[in-house]
């Protein structure tokens, strides 16, 4: 006979981070990249119960139990910039839902669009580490890794130039107009006097 040493042992309050009832709910989840990062929202649906649960990065935003009207819409904070987020909850039939996020008052994909025209988004790997910088076009904002960063904006011959610094590296971004009125300023991210690849999406 096996000594209570070679066999697993299983405490009944031990539960994984995601328990399993939990997990029975959950109807969405969605991928948000903002200028601090990409944020995961997931959404619970009790249809028997009408629970509701909002997730933002796997911490609970909202938690409504017991609610007796199954359509509506939650509202929420997402993201360093608190930017505004609403899922509508629409019976589709019978007993169908359907969940649809907004973002800033847009339909998830219209705000992307519209996203990917007023900012530019780079990715790079330096000194071991991944970094995602943002350029807010509308305000010349540069994000790196969630954070705001500090920078010097400088009048440059043909455009502008926003300094700033990631570790020890030198970095700007460079406006220059195409020249072109349908692209407008075309932005670069230099970073020791090397250009970086725009990341798509």
């Amino acid at each position: 006979m096996a000594s209570g040493d070679d066999s697993p042992i299983f405490e009944d309050d031990e539960s994984p981070p995601y328990s399993l009832e939990k997990m029975t709910d959950l109807v969405a989840v969605w991928d948000v990249a903002l200028s601090d990062g990409v944020h995961k929202i997931e959404f619970e649906h009790g249809t028997t119960s009408g629970k509701r649960v909002v997730y933002v990065d796997g911490k609970e935003e909202i938690r409504k139990e017991w609610m007796f009207k199954l359509v509506g819409k939650e509202t929420f904070c997402v993201g360093a910039a608190k930017t505004k987020a609403t899922i509508n909850i629409d019976a589709v039939s019978g007993f169908a839902y359907e969940y649809t996020l907004e973002i800033n008052g847009k339909s998830l994909k219209k705000y992307m669009e519209n996203r990917s025209k007023t900012t530019n988004t780079w990715v790079l790997h330096v000194d071991g580490e991944d970094f995602r910088v943002v350029l807010e076009k509308d305000t010349m904002d540069v994000w790196c890794n969630g954070k705001k960063m500090e920078t010097a904006g400088e009048f440059v011959d043909d455009g502008t130039e926003t300094h700033f610094g990631l570790g020890k590296h030198a970095c700007y971004i460079k406006a220059v107009s195409s020249g072109k009125r349908k692209e407008g300023i075309v932005h670069t991210l230099i970073v020791d006097n090397r250009e970086i690849p725009e990341a798509s999406g």
